[in-house]
């Protein structure tokens, strides 16, 4: 019991995503800040699908507690729920891809 009294304490999200609002071909992005450095196991999803660091998905971290994704060229079918996910932490917010309509 003393043991626990003197671990770590846990990471917790000082900073969660917030909805996102963009039009088709804009980029969009999403930032995520924890309490501190080192919690494992960290990725992100839209709707459900792991989402990977390429030419179009932006996956990246700062000092290990500030957590970005950036989605570029947004397309109307990338709207939906993105997801952080770090060990046991989790935040979410939706985006959503406004199309650009002819007057």
């Amino acid at each position: 019991l003393l043991l626990l009294c003197h671990a770590e304490e846990a990471a917790v999200v000082v900073c969660g995503l917030k909805n996102t609002d963009v039009f088709v071909g804009e980029s969009a992005t999403f930032t995520c800040e924890l309490s501190h450095p080192g919690v494992r196991n960290v990725q992100w999803w839209l709707d459900g699908t792991p989402l990977h660091n390429n030419l179009v998905t932006e996956i990246s971290e700062q000092d290990g507690r500030i957590h970005t994704l950036t989605l570029n060229d947004v397309a109307c079918h990338d709207s939906g729920t993105v997801t952080f996910r770090a060990g046991p932490l989790i935040s979410s917010a939706k985006l959503l891809v406004k199309g650009i309509f002819p007057v």
